[in-house]
C-alpha cells in the first residue's frame, strides 16, 4: 500500500507522506510541494512522487516531466505527438515503491493515429532513459498503477469504457517487462492489502466486489450487491473502496432514488469471508472521495481539506 499520496492542485504537486508515526485523525497539509510552471500548470495528466520524497514526475498529452522541489527540470521525456482528434485518454506515471522506476502507462491505441494498442513504460527515475517496454492488448483510456510491496511488481488497471478493464502485472526483467494479464474477464482493480496478499476487484457491470489472493488472482470472497439488501436494478456497486486494514474492507453501494437523487453507503466487510460486518458512517460528497491507507484510517475531503479518519470499533 502506497504511503506517500499525491495531489494536484493550484500548479502544485503535492505530497501526503503517512509512512511514519501512528495513524491520528486530523486535517493533513502537505509534507513537501512541488511548482509546476509549464502548459501542465492547470492540470497534467498524473502526477506522482518519489518515496523519499526529492523529486516529482508529472505527464502531459506529449510528454513526462521530472522536476525537484523548487521546480526545476530533471529530466524529460517526449513522446510520440498526440492526435489532433485526441479522446478523454490520459497518460499515467507513478514511481515503483524503491523510487528506482517510473512506470508510465500510454493509451497510444486511442492517443495517437495508426498506433495500435498501448503501451507500458519502464523509465529510468534518475535519467528519464526508457529501460524496457511492451505493447498491451488494451485500447484504453486511463489506468491505475498499485505498487506491490515486494519492490519489483507493478500492477497495472486499464480502463477500455463501454469495453471493459483490464489488469496486468509487471516486473522489469533486464531490458524487458515480464508482462502477465489476469483472466478475471472485466474486473476492476480497487485496492491491494498493506502486505500485498490480497486484492480487491469490482465487476465491471458493478455487480460485486470480490478478494483475491496475490499473484495467482484466485476468488477467496464476492459481495454480490444482494448481499447488502439491494436488487441488481436498483442499485450497483461502485469502484471504490478497498483495504481499510489487511483484515477489514470497505464495499460501496450507489443507486438513485425514484425522484432520481442520487444516494451511496459503505460497507466494513470481511474481505476472507465476504461477511457484511456494519454500515461505515464515513460523510463524504461523492462515492470515490474515499481513499484507505491500509493502516485502519482512510482520506476524504471536507470543504476542500484534506482529512484523514480512523477506523473504531
Amino acid at each position: 500500500m502506497a504511503r506517500v499520496i499525491t495531489r494536484f492542485s493550484a500548479g502544485l504537486v503535492q505530497a501526503y507522506d503517512f509512512s511514519t508515526g501512528a495513524a491520528v485523525a486530523s486535517d493533513v497539509v502537505p509534507t513537501v510541494v512541488f511548482p509546476v510552471t509549464d502548459e501542465a500548470s492547470l492540470k497534467p495528466d498524473s502526477c506522482a512522487v518519489a518515496p523519499d520524497l526529492s523529486h516529482a514526475v508529472y505527464a502531459t498529452p506529449n510528454r513526462v516531466n521530472c522536476i525537484d522541489r523548487d521546480g526545476s527540470m530533471l529530466w524529460q521525456l517526449d513522446f510520440p505527438p498526440v492526435s489532433s482528434q485526441r479522446p478523454n485518454a490520459r497518460n499515467r506515471c507513478d514511481f515503483s515503491l524503491d523510487g528506482t522506476v517510473v512506470w508510465v502507462y500510454r493509451p497510444d491505441g486511442l492517443a495517437r493515429t495508426g498506433a495500435g494498442t498501448d503501451r507500458w513504460l519502464a523509465v529510468d527515475a534518475g535519467t528519464g532513459r526508457i529501460l524496457a517496454q511492451a505493447h498491451l492488448d488494451s485500447v484504453g483510456h486511463g489506468s491505475e498503477h498499485i505498487a506491490h510491496p515486494d519492490g519489483l511488481h507493478m500492477l497495472l488497471d486499464v480502463g477500455e469504457g463501454q469495453d471493459g478493464s483490464r489488469v496486468y502485472r509487471g516486473r522489469l526483467d533486464g531490458d524487458r517487462i515480464e508482462l502477465f494479464e489476469y483472466e478475471w474477464g472485466n474486473r476492476v482493480l480497487v485496492s491491494m492489502t498493506s502486505d500485498g496478499s490480497h486484492l480487491m476487484t469490482v465487476d465491471h457491470g458493478n455487480a460485486d466486489a470480490a478478494f483475491h489472493t496475490y499473484p495467482d488472482g484466485a476468488v477467496v470472497a464476492q459481495v454480490p450487491v444482494e448481499a447488502l439488501g439491494y436488487e441488481p436494478f436498483d442499485a450497483v456497486i461502485e469502484y471504490a473502496g478497498g483495504y481499510v486494514d489487511d483484515s477489514t474492507a470497505v464495499v460501496t453501494v450507489a443507486g438513485e432514488t425514484e425522484n432520481e437523487e442520487e444516494w451511496f453507503e459503505r460497507y466494513l466487510v470481511d474481505p476472507h469471508t465476504g461477511e457484511i460486518r456494519r454500515r461505515l458512517d464515513a460523510p463524504s460528497g461523492h462515492p470515490y472521495d474515499f481513499e484507505p491507507l491500509g493502516d485502519g484510517s482512510w482520506l476524504s475531503t471536507d470543504d476542500g481539506r484534506l482529512r484523514r479518519h480512523i477506523l473504531k470499533g
